[in-house]
């Protein structure tokens, strides 16, 4: 995994890239957190969507929620980058609607308005 920081004033993002899956379950987020929050000293997680597992999106499994949960919890903000059309899901579609208008999590397309909505928060 490769970390690199874009710092605005005071506000620090962690921008990760890896051709693996990072956050698989509700440990793995855990783990993530803490690693950025130590060697970074950054509250705000920004990666792509390839990073996140399937299972995510599936809003039944619960997993965004849980997953979520932590992030609120540890007072981190995240951004996912990626596109989100090609599920057909409303109550997905609905849910990034709804994060996107929030200040703790984003979906967006591209990663400049990420890291945008990431240094507004």
């Amino acid at each position: 995994m490769r970390i690199t920081v874009d710092q605005q004033g005071n506000s620090k993002v962690a921008i990760l890239e890896s051709p693996d899956t990072l956050i698989s379950d509700v440990q793995s987020a855990l783990d993530l957190m803490a690693a950025i929050r130590y060697a970074e000293g950054c509250d705000k997680i920004l990666l792509d969507k390839s990073n996140v597992t399937e299972d995510f999106f599936e809003l039944r499994t619960r997993l965004a929620g849980e997953i979520l949960q932590k992030f609120t919890n540890y007072s981190f903000q995240l951004a996912i980058v990626g596109d989100f059309d090609g599920y057909d899901s409303k109550s997905l579609k609905d849910f990034i609607y709804e994060s996107n208008h929030g200040k703790q999590v984003f979906f967006l397309k591209d990663r400049d308005a990420a890291l945008a909505a990431l240094h507004s928060v």
